[in-house]
C-alpha cells in the first residue's frame, strides 16, 4: 500500500488487537491491514478435540433417529462434519440448522446447505425465533458444539416439546501465547482497540495479561460481538462501553472497529 493509499485508509494507523484463535485469525488480520490496520494477534483461545469422543461416536452412527441437526459454531460445523463424514453419510432428510451465517458458509465450503439460518440477528434467540424451531414437539434435534457453552437453545427447545442431545466435537483452551511481547507492544501504545468473540476471550484475555496489563486493558476500548461481552466487560471494569459488532463474522468485526475510528474522528 503506498504512503498516500496508507493515509486514506480507514484505519490507517489503528492497532488492533485480534484474540481469535491462530488458526481462524488470518482473514480477519488482512481485512483489517486492508483498511490500513495494524493487526497485532494474540491468540486466547485454542481449539482442540474432546478427550472422550464416545458419546460424539454414537450419535453420529445413529444421526437417521435426527430430525435436525444444529451447528452452533464454524468451528462445530468443520469438526462435525469431519467426524461424521470419517463414519457415515449425513442422512439426506436431517435438516441442518445454523446459529449465524459464518456456520452457514462453513457448511457450504463443504458442499452442505443450511436448510434453518437465521436472516438479520445471528444468535441463538433469532434461531428460535424461525418458524422451523417454534413446531418442534415430538422432534428429535442434535447441537454440535464445543464443550460447555449456553444452554439457552437446548432449554427452550425441550420446553418446546423436542428431545434434544448435545454432541460435543471440541473443546476451547488456554493458550501458552506471548504475553510478554502484549504488554510491550501497550507500553509503546501500540494497541487502540481490541477484538474478542465471546465471553470465554474476555475471560481468558483478562487473566493472561495479568494485573499489569489490565490497567490497559481496561482502558483500551474493546469490540465485542454479544451484548453478554458486552455485559461482562462491564463486570471485569472495563472503562469505556464496548461496540457491539452485528454478528461474528470477521466483515461485521472490521465494521464495527470502522463505526469505532470514526466517532474517535467525528
Amino acid at each position: 500500500m503506498g504512503r498516500a493509499e496508507q493515509q486514506e485508509a480507514p484505519l490507517a494507523g489503528i492497532g488492533v488487537l485480534v484474540t481469535r484463535p491462530a488458526q481462524q485469525a488470518e482473514r480477519l488480520c488482512a481485512l483489517l491491514e486492508a483498511e490500513g490496520a495494524c493487526a497485532i494477534r494474540f491468540p486466547v483461545l485454542e481449539i482442540v478435540s474432546p478427550d472422550d469422543t464416545g458419546v460424539l461416536n454414537d450419535i453420529i452412527d445413529r444421526l437417521e433417529s435426527f430430525d435436525i441437526a444444529i451447528f452452533i459454531s464454524p468451528n462445530a460445523v468443520k469438526r462435525a462434519i469431519n467426524c461424521i463424514q470419517a463414519r457415515r453419510a449425513i442422512p439426506a432428510a436431517l435438516r441442518l440448522a445454523a446459529v449465524g451465517r459464518g456456520s452457514a458458509r462453513a457448511l457450504a465450503q463443504l458442499g452442505l446447505e443450511a436448510d434453518i439460518v437465521p436472516v438479520a440477528r445471528f444468535n441463538s434467540e433469532a434461531l428460535l425465533e424461525l418458524e422451523a424451531m417454534q413446531q418442534v414437539a415430538g422432534k428429535r434435534i442434535v447441537i454440535f458444539r464445543g464443550e460447555g457453552g449456553r444452554e439457552l437453545l437446548a432449554e427452550t427447545l425441550r420446553q418446546r416439546g423436542a428431545e434434544v442431545e448435545y454432541a460435543e466435537v471440541y473443546r476451547r483452551v488456554k493458550p501458552k501465547s506471548d504475553v510478554a511481547g502484549l504488554l510491550r507492544h501497550w507500553a509503546r501504545g501500540d494497541v487502540d482497540v481490541v477484538t474478542v468473540t465471546s465471553n470465554d476471550s474476555l475471560r481468558n484475555l483478562y487473566d493472561m495479561v495479568g494485573q499489569l496489563g489490565r490497567q490497559w486493558l481496561q482502558q483500551t476500548p474493546l469490540v465485542v460481538v454479544s451484548e453478554r461481552t458486552r455485559a461482562l466487560a462491564a463486570e471485569l471494569g472495563f472503562r469505556q462501553v464496548p461496540v457491539v459488532a452485528s454478528e461474528a463474522s470477521d466483515e461485521a468485526i472490521v465494521r464495527a472497529v470502522k463505526e469505532w475510528r470514526m466517532a474517535q474522528v467525528a
